[in-house]
């Protein structure tokens, strides 16, 4: 297993600030000691429309010259676009699935392998089974595009934000009726945590199809400073023989946050236990 830091917690998504440029934070990442950095596709860091052809070769530069892996990219859903596959309005559908294949297109340029699938949120007056067939529409309107590039699609279950797909029974469903080599699964703790489930079921559910796992404490803490368990999931992870990232995704969720600081410690606790 290898560790990997999300950059949410320097960027401006989903609050304002704190803000830095990459050139600022995949150094400060790999100084820590991670080997891989999730980057979010906001604004600074990589947006798809702000990130020139010049830009993809300057961020792709900067990886190669820290010596990190860049992992994954998770595009930013929210806000006035929405960007909500699962949205009654058709236009918000359509220009959700431009912005996923904008998304894959850019974790391609950048040398990433995964991106990961939000799958929206069932909006008032609107039925379960029809967010969910537009959910599913969307992903099967990008798996080509992620092949064609050699992306590997990661559905996660989003409890604490969303309505749609909030447990492991919902991903393994839509990865089914999807039926695509490329689509996998991934979870991240802070909603297992959120829906007092254990995550090390979503381990031995997944199984071979989980291809990615975020770890968050409760309040997206660093994990151990928070209600969290992480002992037995790490050993749950090792016996399952699961090789993929561990990636932190934590910090971003308010502004009275020192990334630099959190980051460390995650990576210290984390690492404590992957090789203990």
């Amino acid at each position: 297993m290898k560790l990997a830091f999300n950059t949410w917690a320097y960027s401006s998504f989903p609050v304002w600030v704190p803000a830095y440029p990459l050139e600022e934070v995949i150094p400060r990442i790999a100084a820590i000691g991670y080997d891989g950095i999730e980057l979010g596709a906001a604004s600074p860091h990589c947006y798809p429309d702000y990130t020139t052809p010049q830009r993809r070769k300057e961020i792709r530069k900067l990886f190669e010259t820290n010596k990190i892996a860049l992992v994954s990219l998770l595009p930013a859903p929210g806000g006035g676009p929405g960007f909500n596959v699962a949205s009654p309005i058709p236009e918000e559908r359509a220009g959700a699935i431009d912005q996923y294949k904008k998304v894959i297109t850019l974790c391609a340029d950048l040398g990433g392998k995964i991106v990961i699938y939000v799958a929206g949120w069932q909006v008032f007056g609107t039925t379960r089974e029809e967010a969910w067939n537009w959910s599913r529409a969307a992903l099967e309107a990008i798996v080509g595009t992620a092949a064609t590039h050699g992306i590997t699609i990661c559905i996660e279950p989003t409890s604490a934000d969303s309505n749609l797909i909030d447990s492991a029974d919902d991903a393994l469903r839509l990865q089914r009726e999807v039926n695509a080599p490329n689509v996998k699964l991934m979870f991240d703790t802070y909603h297992t945590i959120y829906r007092n489930e254990v995550a090390t079921d979503y381990v031995h559910r997944f199984g071979r199809h989980l291809a990615h796992v975020h770890l968050a404490d409760s309040n997206r803490l660093a994990p151990g400073d928070g209600t969290g368990s992480f002992v037995t999931l790490i050993d749950a992870l090792k016996n399952t023989g699961f090789d993929g990232y561990l990636t932190m995704e934590i910090g971003f969720n308010r502004r009275d946050v020192d990334p630099d600081d959190m980051a460390r410690r995650a990576y210290r606790y984390v690492k404590g236990l992957v090789d203990g």
